[in-house]
């Protein structure tokens, strides 16, 4: 019917669909026991037994990780109350260890021969005074010494000390880790004892006559305060060499040396320069004290006569002048034998004393 004018229109409603019945298909299907919800003994008992096991299983899962993570935290950070180091800080240690040792073998082959092998100075200023090793000669001012020559220490342009770094103009030899080494050693304190060791393989030296390991220990006195008032150690050396009492005696006059005991015998030594004594061998009473008249020849180089017994051990030790001056040393008495002397300022320089 159709909607005509004047009237409302009709109200449609969509024609009813028939209904269809389902349409078969086969499917698969679990066997029927397989869909029966009731649990039988046997199969609850094993559900506890396996939710047990599982219970246990994390328990010793999370047991396990927690210990690890404690040990490990332990292990980085150490244990409290200083009873372990931690691992950051014993590696920094080992390595400052290796850095000192190896900056030791450094110093021997390059510096040794104009600031003495145990920095007690020669042509070069002393690097071992404590006062120096206070503040004066920290790692950066050395480094900068190192890098642009001792120029940087005087003012001189025509100083001795030379460009090491090789980073430096002109380039030097020595590269940024041996520099690092070398500072390393110079500013090591002298409350810790560090092994020499062999510079191409760096195992452990052995003293031929003692059979030990050889050792040395750093310069620096980490308990070394300066004196109230003191003035800070001026940045030149060169007055070091300029006063009597730096150098052991004015160019050309005696250095004070100890009275000779009456009726003690004399012996001449002396050194005209920095490779060897003038006398290699020489003869000493034994049984008595006698007197070293030791000359140093060698214009503004120090040197000195140090005895040493058979076991390597110092029996005496004299005082280090400066030259042109001389010395005279009072020997305590020698049992009969042969011993070595030597410069403390220049090992190289050896002999041999025979008492007797």
């Amino acid at each position: 019917m159709t909607d005509q004018p004047g009237r409302p229109p009709e109200e449609r409603l969509p024609a009813p669909v028939p209904t269809s019945a389902p349409v078969p298909a086969e499917r698969f299907s679990a066997p029927p026991s397989a869909h029966r919800n009731d649990l039988t003994p046997e199969r609850a008992a094993k559900i506890v037994r396996q939710s047990a096991n599982a219970r246990w299983v994390g328990f010793l899962a999370v047991t396990i990780v927690s210990l690890f993570v404690i040990g490990y935290y332990f292990y980085e950070l150490g244990v409290p109350g200083g009873l372990t180091e931690p691992r950051l800080e014993a590696a920094a240690n080992e390595q400052q260890v290796t850095a000192v040792e190896r900056g030791y073998n450094i110093y021997q082959a390059n510096c040794a021969q104009c600031h003495g092998a145990n920095g007690e100075g020669g042509k070069g200023p002393t690097l071992n005074r404590q006062d120096k090793l206070f503040a004066h000669l920290n790692a950066a001012y050395i480094h900068t010494v190192l890098t642009v020559g001792g120029r940087y220490v005087c003012g001189d342009p025509k100083s001795l000390m030379p460009v090491w770094s090789n980073a430096g103009t002109p380039p030097g030899p020595l590269n940024y880790l041996q520099i690092e080494d070398l500072i390393a050693f110079i500013t090591a304190t002298n409350d810790q004892t560090f092994i020499v060791r062999d510079d191409h393989l760096f195992d452990p030296k052995i003293d031929p006559v003692t059979g030990k390991v050889m050792t040395f220990t750093g310069w620096r006195d980490p308990n070394f305060k300066p004196e109230p008032g003191a003035t800070p150690y001026p940045d030149c050396w060169k007055a070091e060499f300029a006063s009597p009492a730096a150098s052991g005696g004015a160019s050309g006059s005696p250095a004070a040396s100890a009275s000779v005991p009456a009726g003690a015998q004399t012996v001449e030594m002396s050194a005209s320069s920095s490779t060897s004594f003038d006398q290699e061998t020489v003869k000493a009473p034994a049984g008595a004290e006698f007197v070293i008249h030791f000359a140093n020849k060698e214009s503004g180089v120090p040197h000195n006569v140090e005895i040493k017994d058979a076991g390597g051990q110092d029996v005496f030790k004299g005082d280090i002048i400066t030259g042109p001056a001389e010395a005279n040393y009072v020997v305590p008495s020698l049992k009969a034998g042969d011993y070595k002397f030597n410069c403390s300022v220049h090992p190289n320089m050896t002999g041999t004393l025979t008492a007797g």
